[in-house]
């Protein structure tokens, strides 16, 4: 997939503020400092249509950013930030909530977790959430470029023992950097797409 267009389109806190264009949408999910907004603009060729902050936990509401007029990339906020009171993490989980609840046009989560470490409590429990909603999941293991070719394979097993992906569900090496990994991601997000224009 070539990407030659791509603009923040929507940006919503509750369900009347979400598109109503019926385009299939990716939500993006992961703690606050995994790099989502680095994701977001390697996957649409940007440089900083996505703002990428030296605080974490700035994203406080859904952001729809529309790619090539043909779908949407739902960035949502990071959990798992100590410095965002509990009051305003509740707010978050809620509305995030209420997204996957009825969302008909969720196609496919991208679960971003840090490849250099053992996922997170907050990793797991957020997989499990979207077990709950039987939503298709992609874990996006980011910052690969900063891990040595000899631990490679030892930090792959440890994301797919302690997350044990369900069947249907996969695991993707992803740099921002070096762009490894970003066709895998957009002919996944492709493919999706088209599933849904043959149900049409």
């Amino acid at each position: 997939m070539k990407v030659t267009d791509a603009l923040l389109h929507v940006v919503a806190v509750r369900r009347s503020q979400y598109p109503t264009d019926k385009k299939p949408e990716f939500m993006l999910v992961g703690r606050s400092n995994v790099g989502k907004s680095s994701f977001i603009n390697c996957l649409i060729n940007r440089k900083n249509l996505a703002r990428i902050s030296s605080r974490p936990g700035k994203t406080q509401t859904l952001n729809f950013y529309l790619v090539n007029k043909e779908f949407y990339l739902v960035d949502v906020p990071g959990y798992g930030y100590a410095a965002v009171d509990k009051r305003t993490q509740s707010k978050f989980g809620k509305m995030i909530e209420d997204y996957l609840e009825k969302r008909d046009e969720l196609k496919r989560v991208f679960m971003l977790i840090d490849f250099r470490h053992k996922p997170t409590e907050d990793d797991l429990l957020m997989y499990n959430f979207l077990k709950y909603y039987n939503i298709p999941v992609t874990v996006v293991a980011t910052k690969v470029d900063k891990v040595g070719a000899s631990k490679m394979d030892k930090n792959k097993k440890i994301i797919l023992d302690t997350l044990d992906l369900v069947m249907g569900d996969d695991l993707v090496l992803f740099s921002s950097m070096t762009k490894l990994g970003r066709e895998d991601v957009l002919n996944k997000i492709e493919h999706c797409s088209k599933e849904e224009d043959d149900l049409i």
